[in-house]
Formats: C-alpha cells, structure tokens, sequence
C-alpha cells in the first residue's frame, strides 16, 4: 500500500482561495527589498501567492494585500512590473483590450 504524495497547499493573498502551490503565480521580496514574480517558485526571499487571475492581481495591488503579505511597500516601479506581468498571465481578461 502506497501513501499518497504530499501535495503542498498555498492561499491567494486577494480571494484567499486554497489550492495546489503550482497552481499559483509566486511573488517574492527579495533581499535587497525589490518585489518580483517568481514563476520557479524558488528564488530566495519572503514569499506570496496570487491565482493566475487579473482581478486577484489588481485587487492584491490596489488594497495593499500583496505589500501587507510581503511585509514591505512596493515601489512604483515593481508595482507596474508586476502589474505588465498580470497583463501577460492572462490574455482572456476583458479589462485587457489597452
């Protein structure tokens, strides 16, 4: 008898959805204090997680969630790198015809 595989879980900082880590896009603080997506999920630094979802992105940018969960601000220019980056997840999103 096999035990089944440990599957970790992770929860989107904007709809605190609760699901499989790969299933979420990973944004990290690193040390020299700069906020990037992680799509490896293995860079060094504190760690959130945001569904591949632009309305869980913009939500987790415009009321703060992401820098609360990062426990730093976020400079305007990771914030619009982050934002090009939510842009390119998901091309369905109709708030992206700009």
């Amino acid at each position: 008898m096999s035990q089944a595989r440990h599957i970790p879980q992770r929860t989107c900082v904007a709809c605190r959805t609760t699901s499989d880590k790969r299933e979420f896009v990973r944004i990290v603080r690193s040390a020299e204090g700069t906020v990037v997506a992680d799509p490896t999920g293995k860079r060094d630094g504190r760690g959130a997680y945001l569904c591949a979802s632009r309305a869980c992105w913009e939500d987790a940018l415009k009321k703060d969630r992401l820098a609360r969960a990062l426990r730093t601000a976020i400079s305007p220019a990771d914030r619009e790198e982050l934002q090009r980056y939510a842009e390119q997840i998901e091309p369905l999103g109709a708030a992206a015809t700009a």
